[in-house]
């Protein structure tokens, strides 16, 4: 180990940190709203990177079909339960978002043929087919269970992260995919050179930081989710919806975990279920973060990425065992000082 060395395990530490804080961020928003361990979040990282790799090979990604089918479910169950209700004034929004959504994206597809498009483009239409699964999977998955225990939602994510992952294999094969990357450029800093693809990793994940704080910070949506994260109970009192919250933040999640699988596909070959160790990862970041604080998450995330990439070159055989023997101390170091709540009736 020398000093170029360790810059250069430096570096790949905080790519990778860079993209476990992004997953973190999605994960303690899920859970500060929903009080759901969202374990899928690492499903969308692959469906994202896969589903760009599909474009550039010139097929049909299985996430079209994927959209597809859950939009009729949930335009089923949501038009039983607005016919019952009867409140038809839903009606139309329902079809526009389930049915005529999924229409327009298929054709979009299929007149446009991606494979030839432009790389920003190719990458906009795989955010357009995967990101809307979000607030499907809470539609169909978390609302009808919104008001039971933690564990039994964490029951449910293990379930949904089980079945994503089949339905991953039947529409991307086994093989591994990786996509060219965004820039061949390269910085020299001083010993350390810096590859144009970091470069578009670290500016990416930063813009998406910042445009996530003034999103939660200038926007009427985000302080509804601040406030639904901080009391659920006196949100819905104020006449905040729950439920939209629920969808809302499974959304940017969905949002976050594809765009990360499509800035992590030029890096590394992404399997059907690589994102559920990317997304494992992005949990330990956020436990040590204390799952309830965005800086902390994110320092626990960086902090993630550089002990993987230093453990790979001491002792690359056990980097995994290593990295996720980390939440041990800090659940342990959690309990002795952390006051128990009872959970809201």
């Amino acid at each position: 180990m020398d000093l170029q060395i360790a810059l250069l395990l430096g570096q790949d530490g905080i790519t990778n940190g860079a993209i476990y804080a992004l997953l973190s961020f999605a994960l303690v928003l899920v859970f500060a709203v929903t009080r759901v361990i969202y374990i899928p979040q690492g499903e969308f990282v692959a469906y994202g990177a896969l589903t760009l790799a599909s474009f550039q090979a010139g097929k049909t990604p299985g996430t079209l079909w994927l959209l597809i089918g859950a939009g009729l479910v949930v335009a089923m169950v949501d038009l039983s339960q607005a016919l019952r209700s009867r409140t038809a004034r839903r009606i139309p929004r329902i079809l526009a978002w389930n049915l005529v959504y999924p229409a327009v994206a298929a054709a979009i597809v299929f007149l446009l043929k991606p494979g030839e498009l432009p790389l920003l483009a190719q990458i906009i239409l795989a955010l357009v087919l995967v990101v809307p699964l979000g607030p499907m999977i809470y539609r169909l998955a978390y609302q009808p269970l919104a008001e039971a225990s933690v564990l039994v939602l964490l029951i449910v994510s293990v379930a949904v992260h089980l079945a994503m992952t089949g339905l991953g294999l039947l529409f991307f094969g086994a093989e591994g995919s990786r996509t060219p990357a965004f820039s061949d450029a390269s910085f020299d800093l001083g010993i350390l050179t810096v590859s144009g693809q970091t470069a578009w990793v670290l500016g990416a994940s930063l813009f998406l930081i910042v445009v996530l704080y003034l999103f939660f910070e200038r926007t009427i949506y985000g302080k509804a989710l601040r406030a639904t994260a901080m009391n659920r109970t006196g949100a819905r009192l104020m006449g905040i919806s729950t439920v939209m919250a629920g969808k809302l933040s499974f959304l940017l999640a969905a949002l976050i975990g594809t765009f990360s699988g499509v800035l992590i596909a030029p890096i590394t070959t992404i399997y059907y279920d690589t994102g559920f160790l990317i997304g494992l990862k992005g949990f330990v970041g956020a436990i040590v973060g204390g799952l309830g604080s965005y800086p902390m998450a994110a320092a626990g995330a960086i902090l993630v990425g550089l002990l993987e990439a230093y453990s790979s070159f001491w002792a690359s055989a056990f980097k995994e065992v290593i990295v996720f023997t980390v939440i041990i101390p800090v659940l342990i170091w959690l309990s002795l000082t952390t006051r128990h709540v009872e959970e809201e009736e």
